[in-house]
C-alpha cells in the first residue's frame, strides 16, 4: 500500500471514476467522494457510479475518420477504464458505440471496488474541501452540489455559465409496432456491438408520411412544456442537446434535417425513403428498452406519452423512462484554469468533466484521464505534460485551457476542428485520416515520456 497522501476526487461520475482509475494505476491512493445516495441530483436514478444519465450512446466508433471514434481509441491506449467497462457493455447501435448502461456502471463500480488504492466515500462537499487536503478533483459534472457551487463561485468571483440538458425517453421494445417499423442502420452500417447482420440493422426505424410529420410538427409546438423558474428562463441550451420541441420551433423542416432526417434508410414495405423517421437505438444488453435517438425534451409527461404515440410504430408505446430537464452548469475555464487544470485562484483544486465546460460522456472521461494523470505525478513528485494538441486528447484540452475565447465559452464537443489543420497539400478528402494518424503517433510520444519520466 501507498504511504503518500491521497488525492481526493469530489464525484463519481464518469471523470471522476476514471481519474481515480488512474491515479490508483500510477501507485497513489484515492479517496472518491460521491454524494449520492446521501444527496439526490435532479436527474440521477440510482447511487451507481459512472451512472449514465442522458443517452446511451458514445458516439461513433470510426477511429479513422470522426474524432469522437478516434477519442475513443486515444483512451483505450490510456488504459480508461471508462472504455473498458463501455466496450464489455455494448449493445447494437450501427457505427456507434452504445452500451447497456445499468452493465456499464456495474463493470465500472466492481473495478473501483476492487481497487485497493481506492476508498470511495459516500458523503457530500458541501463547501470547498477542507484545507488538509492538498490535491483535490473536482469532477462534479453539470450537476455539481448547490454548496460547492456556490463556494466555487464565491472563490473565483465569476458567475458559472449554465446550460439546459434535457433526456430522452425509453421505450419497452415490446410494445413497439413493428408491422409498422424496421430494423436498420442508417446506410446499413454495422457497429461495435452491432449483430453484423445488414439485413437486421441495429435501429428500429418508425416512418412518417408528409401529413403525418406535419401533424406530429404541429403537437409538437403546442404541447404544455415545463415551466421555469425565473431565474432559469435565461438559460441557454446546448447547441448539441436541443429538446424535440426547441428544434421544432426553429422551421417546418428542421426535424427532417436532424434526428428525424431519412437519408440512408429505405422502408421494406414501401421500397422508398419516408418523409421523415424516428430512430429506436438498443438501451440494454437484452434488448427490452430502446431509447428515442436525439429526442430530449421538456414536454410534461401527459404531452409526450400523447404526442409520441402520434408515431407510426409507437401508437401503443410503454415508457420506462419519459422525457425530463435539468440545468447543467460549467466554468469559465479558459478564464479560470491554467494548463495542469488547476484553478487559478486555488491551485490545490483541479476540475475535470463537463464542469470545465466538455460536453459528452467520452470528453468528460477525457478530461478526467487527463486530471487524474496530472495529480498522480505532481503527488509522486514530476510534471504530466498536457498532450500533445494534435490529440484528440490534447485538442479538448487545449480548447478548454486557452484555446477558446473565454468571452463566448460554450460546451464542446470534441470535433477536427478544434486540431491544428493538416499541411496544405493534404487532398481534403484524406484531411480527416491524416489527422488520426498524426494524433495516434502523437499519443504513442507522449505514452512514452510519461512512461519514461516515472521510471
Amino acid at each position: 500500500m501507498s504511504k503518500s497522501k491521497p488525492v481526493h476526487i469530489i464525484g463519481g461520475g464518469l471523470a471522476g471514476s476514471e481519474a481515480a482509475w488512474q491515479i490508483a494505476r500510477a501507485g497513489v491512493p484515492v479517496v472518491l467522494h460521491e454524494m449520492r445516495p446521501v444527496r439526490k441530483t435532479e436527474a440521477h436514478q440510482g447511487d451507481g457510479l459512472a451512472e449514465l444519465v442522458c443517452s446511451n450512446s458514445f458516439r461513433s466508433d470510426d477511429a479513422e475518420s470522426n474524432a469522437v471514434g478516434l477519442l475513443h481509441e486515444e483512451l483505450r491506449r490510456c488504459n480508461s477504464l471508462i472504455m473498458r467497462a463501455a466496450d464489455i457493455a455494448k449493445v447494437p447501435a450501427g457505427g456507434a458505440l452504445a452500451v447497456d448502461r445499468h452493465v456499464f456502471s456495474a463493470e465500472v463500480q466492481k473495478a473501483i471496488e476492487a481497487e485497493p488504492l481506492i476508498e470511495i466515500r459516500r458523503e457530500e462537499i458541501a463547501g470547498l474541501p477542507p484545507e488538509d487536503w492538498d490535491s483535490v478533483i473536482v469532477a462534479t459534472g453539470p450537476l455539481t452540489s448547490p454548496a460547492l457551487a456556490e463556494a466555487v463561485r464565491d472563490l473565483t468571483g465569476e458567475q458559472s455559465l449554465a446550460f439546459f440538458d434535457a433526456i430522452a425517453p425509453i421505450v419497452y421494445r415490446d410494445s413497439i409496432n413493428m408491422d409498422k417499423a424496421w430494423f436498420q442502420s442508417r446506410y446499413d452500417k454495422v457497429g461495435p456491438g452491432g449483430t453484423g447482420q445488414q439485413e437486421e440493422g441495429d435501429y428500429i426505424n418508425c416512418p412518417l408520411e408528409k401529413d403525418e410529420y406535419l401533424a406530429f410538427h404541429a403537437a409538437l409546438l403546442e404541447a404544455e412544456k415545463t415551466e421555469f423558474k425565473d431565474w432559469e428562463k435565461n438559460t441557454p441550451y446546448f447547441e448539441g442537446c436541443l429538446p424535440i420541441e426547441v428544434m421544432a420551433e426553429r422551421g417546418p423542416r428542421t426535424l427532417t434535417f436532424g434526428p428525424m432526417k431519412p437519408v440512408g434508410l429505405v422502408d421494406p414495405r414501401t421500397q422508398r425513403r419516408p418523409y421523415a423517421v424516428v430512430q429506436l437505438r438498443q438501451d440494454n444488453k437484452l434488448g427490452t428498452l430502446y431509447n428515442m435517438v436525439g429526442f430530449q425534451t421538456k414536454m410534461k409527461h401527459a404531452e409526450q406519452v400523447r404526442i409520441f404515440r402520434m408515431i407510426p410504430g409507437l401508437e401503443n408505446a410503454q415508457f420506462a423512462r419519459l422525457g425530463g430537464i435539468h440545468r447543467n452548469t460549467f466554468l469559465n475555464s479558459p478564464k479560470l484554469l491554467d494548463a495542469q487544470l488547476r484553478l487559478k485562484a486555488m491551485p490545490r483544486l483541479r476540475f475535470a468533466g463537463q464542469v470545465t465546460g466538455v460536453e459528452g460522456y467520452v470528453e468528460s472521461t477525457a478530461i478526467g484521464l487527463v486530471a487524474g494523470r496530472m495529480a498522480a505525478a505532481e503527488r509522486l513528485g514530476g510534471r504530466q505534460e498536457p498532450p500533445p494538441p494534435t490529440t484528440a486528447l490534447g485538442a479538448l484540452h487545449n480548447h478548454i485551457t486557452g484555446g477558446a475565447d473565454a468571452k463566448t465559452f460554450q460546451p464542446m464537443n470534441v470535433n477536427f476542428g478544434l486540431f491544428p489543420p493538416p499541411p496544405g497539400d493534404i487532398r481534403k478528402d484524406e484531411r480527416k485520416r491524416f489527422l488520426s494518424r498524426r494524433a495516434l503517433g502523437d499519443l504513442t510520444g507522449w505514452l512514452q515520456a510519461a512512461t519514461a519520466a516515472a521510471a
